[in-house]
C-alpha cells in the first residue's frame, strides 16, 4: 500500500486508513521507531499490560501467599533501625 506525504505546518504526516488504523490497534497515542531507514510505528506498549488479571488469577488459586519456609526467614538487616541521611 502506498500512501502520500502531506505538509502539516513545518512537520510532514500521512493519512492512515481507517480499517489500517483499527486493524492495528491505534487509538490516540503511536510508537515510532527507526530501524535501518525503515519508519516503524505501533501501538504503544502499556507498561504492565494484564498484570490485574494475572493477580486476580494468582489470589484466586492461592498462588499470592509467601511459602511457610520463607516466612520465617529473618535477617539482622530485618531488624536494624534506618536513619535517612
Amino acid at each position: 500500500m502506498k500512501a502520500t506525504i502531506v505538509k502539516v505546518g513545518n512537520s510532514r504526516g500521512i493519512r492512515i486508513p481507517k480499517p489500517v488504523f483499527e486493524q492495528c490497534g491505534f487509538d490516540h497515542e503511536v510508537e515510532m521507531h527507526i530501524h535501518e531507514n525503515t519508519l516503524i510505528i505501533s501501538s504503544p506498549h502499556q507498561t504492565r499490560q494484564g498484570w490485574d488479571e494475572a493477580f486476580q488469577s494468582m489470589a484466586k488459586s492461592g498462588d499470592d501467599k509467601m511459602p511457610e519456609e520463607l516466612e520465617e526467614i529473618s535477617s539482622t538487616w530485618d531488624d536494624m533501625e534506618w536513619e535517612w541521611k
